[in-house]
């Protein structure tokens, strides 16, 4: 077990070779396939609600895949599973690449998403294990800025790929080749705490939910809710531009933009919290963008929807880690993996189940409608994570310690 006190643990940058830069590798193949995904679909014979259908298994796989993820990576090792992960995903990728129809292709599309979860949780449980908590806020936030660089140059790469070869499934190989690279990087990376266990006491995941019952009651609920605005946050701009008449590139430049605001601020946002708190990060997290999504909707023309969509940008990007975090600062030591698998359960689910409210209002005919109530969500969850994220006691050196 690695030592807990102030100033232990291994240094910031020999955590890049083991955690950082395989997570970076991964996601990039990731965010090549995921533009391409419905066109594959088409390609197939779907049409448009079958190929969001399609696209709507990739989180459904990280939910169905959530609690056993936490037992795999309890039984063989955070690292381990890494790599188990990574040679799961070039199988469901080859499959994307290869599939004869709809079956097959919505068969990978599942195990992407069972693969995310396993390499997510893997990552956050080896981190929350050795990095000392003075620093966990600035590892949890470099590792969600981490994610989304990756799903920020996937696309691209994808595009570059498909531009040169003139063909799809060249994409989904692609992410292949990235799998292979991020298994190999975590094989041969020295793990910078010797004294880290990979394996935990097996313990059943009921148990682990029956004893952290009113935790998860409570801060969980509120984690679940940040789940359903970060979700919410993704559909909102796009459907709103749709509802403008914007035409794709517009909106994928507007898009482009929020994303780009969102991904500069992990690092401050982890700083702010190993110095401040928690609380200093997840409350206007939420705040920010409940203003967001309220002001989306009074938006009329292209400038004001940027301004909007870069202020939800901010908001999410200043809570950049805040749920690994968090989860990280609660996880029993003894149980950490299957604990850390119940905490992404019920983040993935707020995660798949925000557009939801936002579709709702749609299909009744007001989109604003879902967006203002998905703003309603967004401050109640402040108050929530008011009220029930851990404050922090001793002096500002010691902060790190939950009360």
């Amino acid at each position: 077990m690695t030592d807990r006190r102030p100033g232990s643990g291994p240094a910031f940058t020999a955590l890049i070779p083991g955690v950082y830069l395989p997570s970076l590798i991964f996601e990039i193949g990731i965010g090549a396939m995921v533009p391409v995904l419905a066109g594959r679909a088409g390609q197939l014979g779907a049409d448009l609600a079958t190929a969001a259908i399609v696209m709507s298994l990739l989180p459904v796989g990280r939910i169905l895949a959530d609690l056993p993820a936490g037992a795999i990576a309890a039984r063989v090792g955070d690292r381990a599973a890494m790599i188990g992960a990574s040679a799961v995903a070039m199988l469901g990728l080859a499959m994307l690449a290869v599939a004869p129809n709809l079956v097959v292709l919505g068969a990978g599309v599942l195990l992407l998403g069972a693969t995310e979860a396993v390499y997510g949780l893997a990552r956050q449980s080896y981190l929350t294990e050795v990095v000392p908590p003075l620093m966990r806020a600035r590892a949890m936030s470099t590792l969600g800025g981490v994610h989304r660089i990756g799903l920020f140059i996937g696309p691209f790469a994808g595009a570059a790929v498909a531009h040169l070869t003139g063909s799809t499934a060249a994409v989904f190989w692609l992410g292949v080749v990235t799998s292979v690279l991020a298994a190999v990087v975590v094989a041969v990376a020295t793990d910078p705490d010797p004294r880290h266990h990979d394996a935990e006491r097996p313990v059943g995941l009921l148990e682990v939910a029956r004893k952290h019952a009113r935790l998860f009651a409570t801060l969980g609920v509120a984690v679940l809710l940040v789940g359903a605005v970060r979700g919410a946050r993704t559909a909102v701009v796009p459907l709103w531009a749709e509802h403008l008449g914007l035409d794709t590139a517009t909106t994928s430049i507007v898009f482009g933009i929020a994303g780009g605001i969102d991904m500069l601020l992990f690092y401050p946002a982890g700083k702010v919290m190993d110095v401040k708190g928690r609380l200093w990060v997840a409350v206007p997290s939420m705040l920010v963008m409940g203003v967001a999504l309220v002001l989306l909707p009074l938006t009329g023309t292209i400038g004001p929807l940027v301004g909007v969509a870069m202020l939800l940008g901010f908001g999410n990007g200043i809570g950049s880690g805040v749920i690994m975090t968090l989860g990280a600062d609660t996880a029993p030591p003894d149980e950490r993996a299957q604990f850390l698998g119940v905490w992404r359960l019920l983040a993935d689910s707020g995660n798949a189940a925000g557009p939801l409210v936002v579709s709702a209002g749609a299909a009744i005919g007001s989109l604003a409608a879902g967006i203002w109530v998905t703003a309603l969500i967004s401050g109640a969850t402040a108050g929530a994570l008011a009220r029930w994220v851990p404050r922090w006691v001793g002096p500002p050196r010691a902060r790190g310690v939950p009360r």
